[in-house]
């Protein structure tokens, strides 16, 4: 592989990830993005002797052993359809959309038909250290040469490989992803409708509640079109939405008329879906997360006063959901993102620790502390289903633009208290 150039078209934060990764390993890069931005990348990587940046897509193409397309999962089709015709012959292409199904058409009726097709998806954001990540790799249209030499290239990001195919890339990054991002953006919304921010006083303290808000604010603190594009694009991802949404609905409509025996049957029903039975648990010996690690990662300061109890609606409607679809989240945990541990953690926290999951039964029944907020969460959790059911990319960006802006200049203690409490739980997972 002397010689071996890599492309990148599309230089957002992933591509621009890459393209440092990859260089300091030695490899040749070539990368462009929209020509308005070729003087700031040209400045940008004015130091890397490894990275050139060129104008467009088409003189990367022509160039390149081994392209891969870095863009939004919504833009796909139209640049593949741009630049796909300039690949070099016998190039390798591929993309790291988190949405596959529109990524491998575009390259289907665009590539020249003597490139080889491997798609990747590295499962993290640009800010997680790759070590020890789930990396897949997907050999749609390729010899095993070319897929070595894939193999071989982003090897240098240290990220533990999975193979799969396109569909079922989709189908687990729906399960792993779909909803629980969609948790983290209705619980944003909430407290956006409110005009709160939950940290500031004794309503959300804890463990959980610090994972509640460190990783909605991580979210609203990326670019819209990740989540949108994930959500909207991707068949299986409808599904669960809808059904998260539905849960919520309903769950909240038994706490609002105490309806607790019947609230008790369904989320224990569910617990046994999801978790197993008593004696056959589907959970390991030791829990996912130690409650003393997230206590440490706190935006405010916690109060003396005891904890105000919460039903943990967003938690019970996840667990709902998963048993409703037949999910059991420990069959992905290979292909899991640092979000979804962390919030699978808390899940099992809640459904694991004696006496826990009663309380917050009972609490959803008798104290109406957190009804304002509830309403919220479900009236968001619905508007985001309907968003993704009607395929509305605008109407997606709008309703995450304003809360993004609501949140937006506590941002930066945020991720700085989020990327330290997720660095602390993969560092625990390892020992």
């Amino acid at each position: 592989m002397e010689g071996f150039v890599v492309g990148l078209i599309g230089m957002g934060d992933m591509g621009k990830m890459y393209a440092r990764r990859l260089s300091a390993a030695g490899w040749r890069i070539m990368a462009c993005d929209r020509e308005d931005k070729y003087e700031g990348l040209v400045e940008e990587f004015s130091g890397n002797n490894n990275v050139q940046i060129l104008r467009n897509g088409h003189l990367v193409s022509r160039a390149s052993d081994y392209i891969i397309y870095s863009v939004e999962a919504a833009s796909i089709g139209k640049v593949v359809a741009q630049y796909g015709p300039s690949t070099k012959l016998g190039a390798i292409v591929g993309g790291q959309t988190s949405c596959k199904d529109p990524e491998i058409r575009a390259f289907e009726a665009y590539l020249p038909s003597d490139v080889d097709i491997v798609s990747c998806h590295s499962l993290h954001g640009p800010n997680v250290d790759p070590r020890g990540q789930p990396l897949v790799l997907i050999k749609h249209r390729a010899s095993d040469s070319s897929f070595r030499k894939v193999s071989t290239v982003l090897g240098c990001l240290g990220s533990k490989v999975v193979h799969l195919t396109a569909a079922e890339h989709d189908r687990i990054t729906a399960d792993t992803q779909a909803v629980t991002h969609a948790a983290f953006l209705s619980m944003g919304k909430a407290w956006h409708a409110n005009r709160q921010f939950p940290w500031e006083g004794a309503r959300y303290v804890g463990g959980i509640e610090n994972v509640k808000i460190n990783l909605c604010l991580r979210i609203y603190a990326q670019k819209w079109h990740v989540y949108a594009g994930l959500a909207i694009l991707n068949p299986e991802a409808h599904r669960q939405i809808s059904q998260f949404a539905r849960s919520t609905t309903e769950l909240y409509y038994l706490m609002l008329e105490g309806r607790a025996d019947e609230l008790r049957e369904r989320v224990y029903g569910a617990k046994e879906k999801v978790f197993g039975r008593e004696g056959a648990p589907k959970w390991g010996a030791s829990p996912l997360l130690r409650g003393e690690i997230l206590d440490r990662f706190s935006l405010g300061k916690r109060p003396d006063s005891r904890p105000l109890p919460n039903n943990h609606l967003s938690l019970l409607a996840m667990v709902d959901c998963w048993s409703a679809l037949g999910i059991v989240p420990y069959d992905h945990m290979i292909c899991s993102t640092p979000l979804f541990r962390l919030w699978l953690g808390v899940a099992e926290h809640l459904f694991r620790t004696p006496g826990l999951l009663d309380e917050c039964l009972r609490v959803g029944i008798e104290d109406h502390t957190f009804r304002r907020d509830d309403l919220q969460f479900t009236i968001a959790a619905c508007g985001w289903a309907e968003c993704v059911s009607l395929g509305q990319f605008e109407t997606w960006r709008q309703r995450f633009a304003v809360t993004q802006e609501f949140f937006e200049e506590r941002f930066e203690g945020a991720i700085e208290v989020g990327n330290a409490m997720i660095k602390a739980v993969l560092e625990s997972d390892k020992k």
